[in-house]
């Protein structure tokens, strides 16, 4: 059986509030007051009140931008090569922050594999060899990238990790969730951009996973997917020669309300259990719009989604780490001495909702 130890997280040194972000945009988009008015109504209703980003911009005046150019139409508009160049600038040190937070007082010595996750910078040799180096880690560490995939990655990284650990109970896999979300900002005024720009941020997520069952964690019991085919058009992540180019439509949120539950069934019945014995939800908060189609889907009364919502409100969506924010709230309130079981899910194109089943 496979445990996580441990999680750690980390975010970048710019913290934007929404309303800063707001006026950011209102200016680049050049809206009428209709529209800006729209606009505001939309980020007052998000359930997002701070951001961070590698970049200064979003809160500063036009003449102190870093990555923008400060001129009409923000022209020479940044190129998916200066997008790349600031990921490989950025991400290496915001992971091994995550990583530093996640391996306190543990040996990283004793890693065995390395599993790197992101669908906002790509290259080659890529993350995973800048993490080898700056760790220092062996030359013969087993590595692997999870690339593309979207809000649930981190699930289909675990899967791989827990794989590794039933197959050698010595193994211990670190997996490095980072994401620079804000890197691929869009000026044209459609609504898949104005989603975007409201939602996603910056941050970094790392997990330890360990086959070692003496340890203290969350021991992995199950997963489940189910694939929504018809949403496929409703949410999809495409390459573009000024970044990367987010689809993201109002009718997720009711596909998500409409199938959620019944993945949720279909989990809980493969594993043997009831909603009843789920003591906390590690639902990926993509908006304010799919927690609620989730609450709405699973019937809940109670403030299941809780932490989930405090994530939101706090980070915004930081992609594949953000999952693991909410998961290392719920681990935090854990008491090991009391049977507890932990449901977590995330979503990403195709339209593709992943879930995990964890004990403690």
């Amino acid at each position: 059986m496979s445990k996580i130890i441990s999680i750690g997280t980390a975010v970048p040194a710019y913290r934007h509030e929404q309303e800063q972000i707001l006026d950011f945009m209102q200016r680049v988009y050049a809206l009428n007051e209709a529209d800006k008015r729209k606009l505001k109504y939309l980020y007052h209703k998000g359930g997002i009140e701070t951001r961070y980003s590698v970049i200064p911009d979003y809160s500063l005046p036009t003449d102190k931008w870093k990555f923008y150019s400060p001129t009409e139409g923000l022209e020479p508009f940044p190129s998916l090569e200066k997008r790349m160049q600031w990921f490989n600038e950025f991400a290496p040190d915001l992971s091994l922050q995550a990583i530093n937070d996640c391996l306190q007082n543990i040996d990283r010595k004793k890693i065995t594999h390395l599993i790197t996750v992101s669908c906002t910078g790509m290259s080659a040799p890529g993350l995973d060899l800048q993490l080898m180096e700056l760790m220092q880690l062996p030359a013969t560490i087993s590595r692997t990238s999870v690339n593309f995939m979207g809000c649930y990655a981190f699930i289909h990284a675990l899967k791989m990790a827990d794989a590794f650990c039933r197959n050698d109970p010595y193994a211990n896999v670190l997996i490095v969730c980072t994401e620079l979300c804000t890197l691929h900002f869009q000026k044209e005024n459609t609504i898949d951009n104005i989603t975007s720009s409201m939602l996603f941020a910056d941050g970094s997520a790392a997990v330890l996973v360990s086959g070692d069952n003496k340890t203290q964690g969350l021991s992995i019991d199950s997963f489940y997917s189910l694939v929504s085919a018809k949403g496929k058009k409703d949410m999809a992540w495409e390459l573009s020669s000024t970044g990367f180019l987010m689809t993201l439509s109002g009718y997720v949120a009711d596909l998500i309300e409409e199938d959620f539950g019944i993945m949720v069934n279909g989990a809980l019945n493969a594993a043997k259990l009831k909603k009843e014995n789920i003591t906390h939800w590690c639902i990926h908060p993509g908006g304010k719009k799919i927690l609620e189609a989730v609450h709405t889907s699973l019937e809940f009364t109670n403030g299941q989604l809780q932490t989930c919502y405090d994530v939101l409100n706090n980070y915004g969506n930081m992609s594949s780490p953000t999952v693991l924010f909410v998961l290392k709230e719920i681990m935090q309130t854990l008491r090991y001495n009391q049977e507890q079981k932990i449901f977590g899910a995330a979503f990403g194109p195709g339209l593709t909702m992943e879930s995990f089943i964890l004990s403690a």
